[in-house]
């Protein structure tokens, strides 16, 4: 499922909700690919350390959990720097994952 998210200067982005996929695979690249470098840097950092201390594990565990969790926290970024749901579709989808809180 995605939502489109749209910012004032006309800008828009699609932007899968729910577990990633990406990211389950290629770890911390999707967020590079996005420029979000704060959440790679974050991902690359708890994996390499994760990682040392349980013998290449911990960062594959890591890499599951941010699976669960990236695609929130990038909608909550760009929701962060201005960006809107484009459509109703999306805001309802956004507040049916709560990730918004419903328009007044």
């Amino acid at each position: 499922m995605k939502v489109l998210l749209k910012n004032e200067g006309g800008l828009t982005k699609e932007v899968k909700v729910g577990f990633s996929w990406t990211t389950f695979f290629f770890g911390f690249f999707p967020a590079l690919f996005r420029g979000d470098l704060k959440w790679a840097a974050i991902m690359f950092i708890i994996s390499v350390v994760l990682g040392s201390f349980t013998l290449g594990i911990g960062g594959w565990v890591s890499g599951i959990v941010f699976s669960f969790i990236y695609n929130k926290l990038y909608i909550k970024e760009l929701i962060e720097k201005g960006y809107r749901p484009a459509n109703e579709e999306s805001q309802a989808i956004l507040e049916r994952n709560q990730i918004v809180t419903p328009a007044a």
